[in-house]
């Protein structure tokens, strides 16, 4: 079997044993090749146990900078023997795969098209080592040290990075660099080194940060001027909430008294963080809390409360697999109904799709402003995918001149002139009331809110006219919000085709290049990326300009095709789900697979094709 060829793109992916300290040598191995200036996409696939169940790591590295999954695996580094055969079969025709030979297998369990790489490593390992957990720990830096020599990754930028892990903890430095060594050295002593495939340094990665999502988020926040979050730890938005708390200590403790401008609260449960927050929001603080699907179940009531009492909040959804536990440490978009539509009654929410760490930082800044000019629950939806992985993405930029947009909020100065106020008074017929801070004035305004019905006033009524009046006011505002979120964006302006794609949130970077992949087969597809709900005017335009659009989404029923059919009054024929919803995350080869098998339909032909499979995943 010919050995694939290539350099600066290829996928090579780990598969470990959860808890064998195998996740810090895996980053290492991805960092040093970035540090070449060569762009890199790592994923962690991991499990929701502590310890022994498999683990993966994929980097694709890619000169094209696509940060999306691509599918399949070019070289399989498999040191997991529970998922041998599964990790095997991933493999391209021509492909690598690395394994410990110290215990011969047998020929049934390797494939004849592909290119088996055998290195002792357990032996390697217990010959250098006496200690169980030094061999353990080891082995992964020795097969990082192998892999420098067959892909020609430079040894300098790996012994930085190692510098760089254990600053202060200088006894560890020399181990872990001879351990590199031992592998480097048997590899290069050994095997054929390098291989096809292999890694050239290059200027790809620039001036791109290398951040993950939920810390890009945590940091919007502070820029957004929140001063408040409590929250409840939940996988995958855990780390959002620590992130913040490294942020507000850096950025929010005042240089002269040392005092704290901030406070965060883990809170005892889901409930009583979103409670908090609430309360903080009303008391004029710009608020937020972190969670994931099922946490958004629990919040459900204190939701409906602030969106009927018009209390502006923040609410990260890290999204996961589910429903009930699910996957929790798998990715997918399956909770956008729940939160178009959270609480019981008739509710429609404000919701953010960021598509990488870039934007997970601008939505998180501009979803206060939001929060505020509505006065109601703003959520910004991302998911493991963006909220846990590291991404190369443009760097972080932020307007010094910017100011926060608090939206109709009566002075004490207005109040003493004489300004109309009622707190649910629809003085400028946006929907949007005016309202007042706690202690604002003695006597004039209020900041007294209700979950009840009341009138425009605030007065408590059980009168079917106020409450009709109230429920069409909040419908007002929504239509308002429809010119204050995030436009969608056109992948290519220019073009006017008979089939359109809309796609949005994480599903971006895989979907961006299976156009260039549907472009090169000859298949012309207009894209829309929805970055916001509710639905401008012209998405639905966009949808009726096209003889037929195709939904990607990453959940088994179509959420996002459903919030178009519902809020758009859409023909659903119109409108084909693309769903992929195993919990890894999507590949451009099944987008560009499915839409390519689904024209078939259609009469339209690729002139190349790539293999993909339907159903949930590849």
């Amino acid at each position: 079997m010919k050995p694939i060829s290539a350099t600066n793109d290829f996928v090579i992916k780990f598969a470990n044993v959860n808890g064998s300290g195998s996740a810090s040598a895996n980053t290492l191995f991805a960092k040093a090749i970035m540090r070449m200036g060569v762009p890199i996409s790592p994923r962690n696939i991991f499990p929701s146990n502590i310890q022994g169940l498999p683990t993966w790591y994929e980097v694709r590295v890619t000169e094209r900078g696509w940060l999306g999954r691509r599918g399949g695996c070019d070289m399989m580094v498999a040191m997991n023997p529970q998922t041998w055969d599964p990790d095997v079969a991933e493999i391209e025709p021509g492909g690598y795969l690395f394994y410990d030979s110290t215990r011969p297998l047998p020929a049934s369990k390797f494939r004849d098209d592909i290119n088996v790489i055998g290195i002792p490593l357990t032996a390697i390992t217990n010959a250098a080592y006496s200690d169980p957990r030094q061999r353990t720990l080891f082995k992964n830096i020795i097969y990082v040290g192998a892999l420098s020599a067959l892909l020609e990754i430079d040894v300098p930028e790996i012994e930085k990075l190692i510098a760089e892990q254990y600053k202060g903890k200088e006894k560890l430095l020399e181990p872990n660099i001879r351990a590199l060594h031992m592998g480097r050295d048997y590899a290069l002593a050994n095997l054929q080194c390098p291989l096809g495939i292999r890694v050239k340094r290059s200027d790809g990665v620039g001036k791109k940060v290398f951040v993950e999502g939920n810390s890009a988020a945590a940091l919007g926040c502070v820029y957004g001027g929140a001063t408040f979050a409590a929250w409840y730890p939940i996988t995958p938005s855990s780390s959002m909430a620590e992130a913040f708390a490294k942020h507000c200590r850096k950025f929010r403790v005042d240089p002269e008294s040392s005092k704290n401008r901030f406070a965060i609260v883990q809170a005892e449960d889901e409930l009583a963080s979103i409670g908090m927050v609430i309360g903080a929001a009303w008391n004029g603080a710009r608020a937020f809390t972190c969670t994931s699907g099922p946490g958004i179940s629990l919040m459900s009531e204190f939701i409906g409360l602030a969106y009927f009492a018009e209390i502006p909040a923040v609410i990260f959804d890290v999204q996961r697999a589910g429903p009930s536990t699910g996957m929790p440490t798998r990715t997918q978009q399956a909770d956008v109904l729940a939160c178009a539509y959270a609480s019981h009654g008739d509710t429609k929410h404000v919701l953010l799709f960021p598509e990488d760490p870039k934007e997970s930082f601008e939505m998180a800044a501009d979803s206060f402003d939001l929060a505020d000019r509505l006065q109601t629950p703003v959520f910004v939806l991302l998911d493991l995918d963006i909220g846990m992985n590291e991404r190369l993405c443009d760097p972080l930029k932020w307007d010094d001149s910017r100011h926060f947009d608090r939206g109709k909020v009566r002075s004490y100065q207005d109040l003493e002139a004489g300004a109309r106020f009622g707190r649910y008074l629809d003085i400028d017929g946006d929907g949007i009331t005016y309202r007042t801070y706690p202690g604002t004035h003695p006597k004039r305004g209020s900041f007294f809110t209700r979950g009840t019905s009341r009138d425009r006033y605030a007065r408590y009524t059980e009168d079917g006219k106020a409450y009709v009046d109230n429920m069409q006011r909040l419908l007002r505002k929504f239509e308002t919000a429809k010119e204050l979120v995030p436009k969608a964006e056109r992948i290519d302006a220019s073009r006017a085709t008979r089939f359109g794609v809309i796609f949005y949130g994480s599903t971006g970077p895989a979907m961006r290049e299976a156009l260039a992949d549907l472009e090169d087969a000859s298949i012309e597809v207009d894209a829309l990326r929805i970055r916001a709900f509710p639905f401008h005017d012209e998405v639905i335009e966009w949808v009726g300009r096209h003889e037929h659009v195709f939904v990607v989404e990453q959940n088994r029923d179509g959420q996002l095709r459903t919030l178009l059919v519902a809020e758009g009054a859409i023909d659903p024929g119109k409108l084909t789900p693309v769903l992929h919803y195993d919990g890894t995350p999507i590949t451009a080869r099944f987008i560009q697979g499915e839409i390519a098998q689904r024209l078939g339909a259609f009469n339209v032909t690729p002139i190349k094709k790539t293999a993909a499979t339907g159903g949930g995943g590849e």
